[in-house]
């Protein structure tokens, strides 16, 4: 009888074994099933923080992990730049490169919120960037801007444009000036002519007297400024109140001489002890502006103090060049 009650036992054991043994595998397959998707959405989740875009405004000068989220965003689109955190030559041209394959858009060299809306744009729809198709990657002559495009440009005499060089979307900005007709000097970049006009439009409500002289002005047309400089006051002298051509903020477009009736419609340094030149002192960087050459820079600038030259770097740089009291060089660490 023992016999025949063992053999049965083994059978019921070994059925209850493969039993769980298979509800084991299956619930292994189940998980495997259950991960699986899971994982993949995970993995999607990953990347689409990997290619996150960044809310703050950032240009040349900025670091940390801001930069390095726009720094990754670009190598996604194929910009090969490095990933290091500093919004340099490299991360500067990228932007600018993108902002100039894009129809009616500022072009700046600065990542803002338009910039930051195309991008996403064009993450979102896989859209086409063909890097380096506008603007060609800087290259090592740091003596010739090799992207004149950015609002943010130095030029001066150790840095100077590209030959050839005009600048793109030149405007004659809504200002008043001291003479009707058109001249080429009336105009300035589009992005520098619109927040001249709001400079203007708070002046005036302040009850001041802003005239516009002189913005843009050709190679040829400095070259010849230039040279009647040189023969009034010699070469020397000439080269401390005047550019040589290539070397001139004029020809970026970015830059606008003003002065007032008070001085007789003159460039000259009285302008700052006017109404008009201590008003802009204290408010030109709330619309992007700096006094480009101040008093007491001109072992840096290498021009005399000029408180009438007016220079667009954008809202964010002004603001921190005017309070701290420094030079673009400065600011751009090139002084």
């Amino acid at each position: 009888m023992l016999k025949k009650v063992l053999p049965i036992t083994a059978v019921l054991i070994a059925v209850i074994g493969l039993m769980v043994a298979c509800d084991n595998g299956q619930s292994t397959d189940n998980q495997a099933a259950n991960q699986s998707p899971n994982d993949e959405k995970n993995t999607n989740h990953s990347e689409e923080q990997e290619a996150a875009l960044p809310q703050p405004v950032l240009e040349k000068t900025d670091q940390g992990e801001d930069v390095k989220a726009l720094q990754k965003v670009l190598n996604k689109l194929g910009y090969q730049i490095p990933v290091n955190s500093n919004f340099d030559e490299m991360t500067t041209w990228a932007i600018t490169d993108f902002q100039m394959q894009q129809k009616d858009m500022p072009i700046t060299g600065i990542y803002n919120k338009t910039t930051k809306q195309k991008l996403q744009k064009t993450l979102d729809t896989n859209g086409k960037v063909n890097p380096g198709a506008a603007l060609e990657q800087p290259d090592d002559n740091q003596k010739i801007a090799s992207n004149p495009h950015e609002i943010l440009v130095l030029v001066n005499k150790e840095h100077s444009l590209p030959n050839g060089f005009k600048p793109k979307n030149l405007v004659v900005p809504d200002v008043q000036f001291p003479f009707d007709e058109f001249r080429e000097k009336k105009q300035m970049r589009k992005v520098a002519a619109t927040a001249l006009g709001k400079l203007f439009n708070a002046a005036d409500n302040a009850g001041l007297e802003l005239y516009a002289q002189s913005g843009y002005r050709s190679y040829e047309r400095q070259d010849a400024i230039f040279a009647s400089n040189v023969e009034a006051y010699g070469e020397k002298a000439a080269n401390n109140v005047s550019a040589r051509p290539g070397e001139s903020e004029h020809q970026t477009g970015l830059t606008m001489d003003v002065t007032t009736p008070d001085v007789g419609f003159n460039l000259n340094t009285d302008f700052g002890t006017t109404d008009e030149g201590k008003w802009l002192k204290e408010h030109a960087a709330e619309y992007g502006f700096i006094i480009r050459y101040p008093k007491g820079k001109e072992n840096i600038t290498q021009y005399q103090y000029e408180p009438w030259h007016l220079r667009y770097v954008g809202e964010k740089a002004a603001t921190e060049i005017m309070n701290k009291g420094i030079t673009l060089e400065e600011f751009l660490g090139k002084k």
